[in-house]
């Protein structure tokens, strides 16, 4: 029996990766680094400035990364 509390024996490991940023506890924090790299290389792949902003949280800033992403099916 596969023990769904403990990640170690969870046959799926990823199964708790995936939170919505929203919940994320650092969320309201700015943006990192490499989210800001990031993002401003897919809002030029994507030819849409105005969707790349200085001043974005990680939650927000992932959020845009997943939808430009999912705009240059990447």
């Amino acid at each position: 029996m596969v023990d769904q509390h403990n990640p170690k024996l969870n046959a799926d490991p990823n199964s708790n990766t995936e939170k919505d940023p929203e919940d994320w506890v650092t969320g309201d924090e700015p943006m990192t680094g490499a989210q800001t790299s990031y993002l401003k290389t897919l809002t030029e792949q994507a030819h849409e400035p105005d969707a790349f902003a200085d001043d974005l949280t990680k939650a927000k800033a992932s959020k845009r990364i997943d939808a430009l992403k999912g705009k240059l099916k990447l």
